[in-house]
């Protein structure tokens, strides 16, 4: 349709409607129960969110105690930022510090749980294809872009703005953009104190799965990790996939594999019980 066409509201609203139906790979299924390729075991009735997420994107979901979460790097050149906040009471956030910290370890992994800074487990990693979580370099920002891509840095998003963009949209702001979990390129720290980071290539299909162990408002951002050198903007799409599931049970394997991990749990479990969720939800 040409732009004088399009000028026209009633024409334009012609145009619009005529797209309904259109798919394309980049888009949030509804309703999602329509969601196909699912793991085994899972109805799509079960099914709460389905999204993948663009090259330069960003999504935004809540989760409940219980409900699965997995993070699909779908062509091999995904890197998804992570950042969850406790649902009922954002100033609870990811610690990625206090996550390796406490759990006295650089590399998380399957078994492994992503820690709030008050002490609580926010969410449990059930499955890890070798997802390179990067508790380390934080999201890229508008400056580490026009810095490698100079002038043209505006047409190339960066995870740092699109974090701001989901705080807005939640009623958040910038104070609440904090430190993230990047997924998909791993980082190794040498003995000397380098950084290195490892931007594949990597086979397709990845998965990193988590079980939220809170009530969580999630951010992803698909874009390049701050320490991506390559020349191009070079990011492929990730999908999101959460469903409904249970509470972690008390007799669980990853919730009593370590004393530090059982304490975080037994934390959240008095938390719940004490009713401090309602409180803080007003």
């Amino acid at each position: 349709m040409s732009e004088s066409q399009t000028a026209d509201p009633a024409l334009a609203r012609v145009h619009a409607r005529q797209q309904a139906g259109t798919k394309v790979e980049a888009m949030r299924t509804i309703p999602s129960s329509a969601a196909v390729n699912l793991p085994e075991g899972v109805s799509p009735e079960e099914v709460i969110w389905d999204e993948v997420i663009a090259s330069g994107g960003y999504a935004i979901h809540s989760l409940t105690r219980g409900d699965r979460l997995q993070i699909i790097d779908l062509h091999g050149d995904g890197c998804i930022s992570l950042n969850m906040f406790n649902a009922q009471h954002p100033a609870e956030r990811l610690n990625a510090a206090d996550s390796i910290k406490v759990q006295w370890k650089a590399y998380l992994g399957t078994g492994d749980l992503i820690l709030s800074g008050l002490g609580r487990v926010l969410a449990s990693i059930m499955r890890d294809d070798d997802c390179g979580i990067d508790p380390f370099c934080g999201a890229s920002s508008r400056y580490t872009v026009l810095d490698r891509y100079g002038d043209n840095s505006i047409d190339h998003p960066n995870a740092r703005d699109r974090f701001l963009t989901a705080a807005a949209k939640c009623g958040l702001s910038r104070k609440d953009v904090h430190p993230c979990l990047n997924i998909f390129k791993p980082v190794q720290i040498s003995e000397s104190g380098e950084t290195q980071v490892d931007t594949g290539p990597f086979a397709p299909g990845r998965v990193l799965e988590l079980r939220a162990e809170m009530n969580l408002l999630v951010f992803l951002a698909n874009c390049p990790h701050v320490l991506d050198v390559r020349p191009e903007y070079s990011v492929s799409p990730v999908r999101a996939l959460a469903w409904k599931g249970e509470e972690t049970r008390f007799d669980d394997p990853v919730r009593n594999a370590t004393p530090e991990g059982l304490r975080a749990f037994e934390n959240v479990e008095d938390y719940f019980r004490n009713g401090e969720q309602r409180r803080e939800g007003r």
